[in-house]
């Protein structure tokens, strides 16, 4: 009775976790192509192909800039443009009608993906292309391979890409997935890709304050801390003059009379007035 209460629960357990998954994961995002079988080989992909009771057929290879790769007994097997399935079947062929291997049953593992590439732009210590280094490549890879974020980039990441012949576009909070340590956000990368990592919202300090100018909003910003970035009041501020000119979405700006402990927003413009004596 009570490995049969343990394994219900444990079962609970996997079903909640299920819906957790279903429920923070962008739905077009989650629709993965199954990346083994459904990928098309390319130029530079690393391959591993055994033929079973063959040991003398096995090889290690990469896709050449032709599409073809050297096989043993078969020459050049022309692979570019197949999935993995398709590719056991080209080279199964080859040794059927060769004569070589009566009944070949040919298994090719997909080692590294360099035939495709996803583009990581914006905000990153090294934007440009690069090649995904394997099918479980996860957004969170694709950003080391850029370098990670530069300091004035956002914490948001926006993926677009397609799945399933549709275009999707999604935003993944990196800085999140990891506090609270929710690895199901980091969602798949597939060939054709792009990630964009967009400048960090700012606020704008001026007035009298020591260091007026532009500030990166960290989480949760109060006024307070916003000032403290600008160095503090100037000896003729005055903390009864501070205002926040914030534009509101209709394209209105209001003046605000905040408190200190408030939040502040991205694009306000906190001013401290000089105090009148």
């Amino acid at each position: 009775m009570k490995g049969w209460m343990k394994k219900g629960a444990w079962l609970g357990r996997a079903l909640a976790a299920a819906v957790l998954v279903t429920t923070l994961l962008p739905a077009a995002v989650r629709a993965q192509e199954p990346a083994a079988q459904e990928y098309r080989l390319g130029p530079g992909d690393g391959l591993k192909i055994a033929v079973f009771q063959n040991p003398d057929l096995s090889l290690e290879t990469r896709v050449s800039e032709t599409g073809a790769i050297s096989y043993p007994l078969v020459g050049n097997v022309q692979l570019g443009g197949l999935s993995v399935a398709a590719a056991e079947r080209a080279i199964a062929d080859g040794l059927k009608k060769g004569g070589f291997v009566l009944q070949p049953q040919v298994t090719v593992v997909l080692q590294q993906v360099r035939g495709a590439q996803v583009a990581v732009l914006g905000q990153v210590a090294r934007p440009g292309r690069y090649p995904l280094e394997s099918t479980a490549m996860k957004l969170t890879d694709a950003l080391a391979l850029a370098g990670g974020t530069a300091p004035q980039g956002a914490d948001k990441v926006i993926l677009t890409g397609l799945r399933n012949g549709r275009r999707v576009r999604a935003e993944i909070d990196v800085a999140e997935l990891f506090v609270t340590w929710t690895p199901e956000k980091d969602v798949p990368v597939m060939a054709g890709d792009t990630l964009y990592v967009q400048r960090a919202p700012q606020v704008f300090v001026y007035g009298e304050v020591q260091r007026a100018g532009a500030y990166r909003v960290e989480r949760q910003m109060t006024v307070l801390q916003a000032l403290a970035m600008g160095g503090g009041l100037s000896p003729r501020g005055t903390e009864r003059g501070i205002r926040i000119h914030r534009r509101f979405e209709d394209g209105t700006t209001r003046i605000i009379n905040p408190q200190l402990n408030d939040p502040v927003q991205p694009d306000d413009v906190v001013v401290v007035r000089e105090a009148l004596f």
